[in-house]
């Protein structure tokens, strides 16, 4: 039986049906891994237990019980804690780090039944664009190994678009999801900012950060954003909203819909094969009975020296607590014993840190020192401010947002790893919807001429999470590539 490409609404249905049990789902899943990604590089652990978690599941449904993902085998970001299960954000500095408790997230998707396969690579601590600052050796992009499969979610990524495990869950604080979706090909969710718990996940950029879900299809999607969603009194953020069930209302077509073409963003100096994409995902949205119009965010612009302000800065807070006192990496001091409290510091946060990690602590801590808070990190805020302003104004136009994920298809690896603004540079649209704090998602539309995904973004107004994955499904049903697998796999 063929189930690499099938999307999580079709084994559902198998289960349900009695035809394959969670077990041989599982089983099959984790064969895969152990065949597909040692060329990959997407796990950074696989769960030992996984088999005895789908045991259990195929009990629960003997029994009757039900879950909205009872038996489905999912991947998990290495930034979630997984009680139980090595947890090391792909750095040296959590190298064997094994939480006491799981992410929110984790205990909602098990809550529902799920299966964890186990844990994906990703660049360290989520700083990166490309999954090449892993400790444990970057990913590669399964449609051509020469290729990233972009960042800092590219192991989520990647093992969904070889078929490795029919879902996963990434992170996005300024397009980690969004931006490795579009390389490799399949869907990917940033929710509204505090629709999704961020309790038991490693803090990158507090006010930025979400998780959201790496799928086949626009539905299994928004089947899993339901899951994900909703208040937790373990953070204060998020929101008590309640959650659609965005997955049974959802439809393609758009008649009465307006989609927003964002001109900043079609105007950039974009990728001839990415241009045509952008160009043929319109066509679809008229098709689907959508109206279209241009709208403009003037300072959109900004969005990349806003965003590694106000990350780096929050980074360099967040990242103070590995120290090497309580827990996580410690440097060995037996040869040479520290004379200071600094120097142990200094040692331990200088051994445990890969080189991204460190120029970002270097850049945000400079921003909130003294003389220069008001100067980088208060301006920061300001325009963020603006920013906002901006899009809340275009909503009042629009239903959904239109864009480009990228200004290209995926790049080499070692293409880009020496010159940090040109990686930087690689998020110019997808940071926004992360400082705005509105949902945002990619959506495979084509391929380049080298054979490589394309994707596009389309964003929606705050906790209006329904039009964007019923303009997404429109394009999915018209594009017709999402059963699509690699050359291979």
């Amino acid at each position: 039986m063929t189930l690499q490409n099938k999307s999580l609404f079709e084994l559902r249905k198998l289960l349900e049906q009695k035809e394959i049990s969670s077990k041989e789902l599982t089983g099959f899943f984790l064969e895969r891994i152990e065949r597909f990604d040692s060329a990959l590089n997407s796990f950074v652990t696989v769960n030992d237990q996984a088999l005895a978690q789908a045991e259990r599941a195929d009990e629960k449904r003997a029994r009757g019980e039900k879950g909205k993902l009872l038996g489905l085998p999912v991947g998990i970001k290495d930034l979630l804690c997984t009680k139980g299960l090595k947890t090391t954000a792909a750095s040296k500095m959590l190298e064997n780090f094994v939480p006491p408790y799981s992410a929110t997230v984790v205990t909602r998707l098990e809550g529902e039944g799920a299966v964890t396969l186990g844990k994906l690579n990703q660049d360290e601590f989520a700083m990166g664009s490309s999954s090449e600052n892993s400790y444990f050796g970057p990913t590669k992009n399964p449609w051509n190994p020469q290729f990233v499969p972009g960042g800092s979610s590219g192991g989520s990524a990647a093992a969904v678009a070889a078929g490795l495990a029919p879902a996963t869950i990434g992170t996005d604080t300024g397009g980690s999801i969004r931006q490795p979706a579009g390389f490799c090909g399949i869907v990917g969710v940033k929710p509204t900012y505090g629709r999704v718990s961020r309790y038991g996940i490693v803090a990158f950029a507090s006010s930025l950060d979400q998780a959201g879900p790496m799928t086949r299809t626009v539905k299994d999607a928004a089947l899993i954003s339901e899951v994900i969603s909703g208040f937790d009194p373990y953070d204060s953020t998020t929101s008590e909203k309640s959650v659609p069930a965005w997955s049974e209302k959802i439809s393609g077509a758009l008649s009465g819909k307006t989609i927003g073409v964002i001109k900043e963003f079609v105007e950039a100096k974009l990728h001839p094969d990415v241009k045509e994409q952008v160009d043929r995902a319109l066509a679809m949205f008229k098709e689907a009975g959508a109206t279209v119009k241009e709208v403009s965010l003037p300072h959109s612009d900004l969005s990349i020296p806003v965003y590694y302000m106000v990350a780096t800065s929050e980074a360099s807070s967040n990242l103070a607590r590995y120290d090497g006192v309580r827990y996580g990496f410690r440097a060995d001091f037996s040869a040479h014993p520290a004379e200071s409290v600094e120097e142990f510091y200094c040692r331990t946060r200088g051994e445990g840190f890969g080189s991204e990690v460190k120029r970002r602590i270097m850049l945000g801590t400079y921003a909130l020192s003294s003389g220069y808070y008001d100067a980088y990190y208060k301006k920061a805020g300001q325009i963020r401010r603006l920013l906002a302003d901006q899009f809340m104004a275009a909503f009042k136009q629009v239903d959904v947002l239109f864009g480009p994920v990228t200004a290209s298809p995926a790049f080499a690896i070692g293409d880009r790893v020496s010159d940090p603004l040109a990686m930087y540079l690689n998020d110019i649209f997808t940071t926004s919807a992360n400082l705005v704090g509105v949902p945002g998602m990619s959506v495979p539309v084509g391929f380049s001429k080298e054979g490589l995904p394309i994707g596009v973004q389309l964003m929606a107004a705050p906790f209006q999470e329904q039009v964007m994955f019923d303009a997404a499904l429109a394009l999915e049903e018209r594009a017709g590539i999402s059963e699509r697998l690699p050359n291979g796999y």
